[in-house]
């Protein structure tokens, strides 16, 4: 059992990895502050490739989270 959640561990982090660094970055961070982001483009956001990104990071992070308690329960 620690052999495949060590596995599964791995895969996750390598996951994270690269959907982090297939992001492109967002030079609109500081300007969302002031109201200035809003756009037509932003509001379809959910449909983009950038945001099938995100939401691939936030699973395999909440996958890594919940390995990684898992190995220090079974070791």
């Amino acid at each position: 059992m620690s052999i495949a959640v060590s596995i599964v561990l791995i895969i996750a982090a390598l996951v994270m990895i690269v959907t982090v660094l297939l992001q492109s970055s967002d030079e609109s961070g500081i300007s969302a502050l002031g109201g200035q982001s809003n756009s037509y483009f932003s509001k379809s956001k959910a449909k983009t490739f950038e945001a099938r990104l995100a939401l691939g990071t936030k699973i395999a992070a909440a996958v890594f989270v919940v390995m990684a308690i898992l190995k220090l329960i079974v070791k």
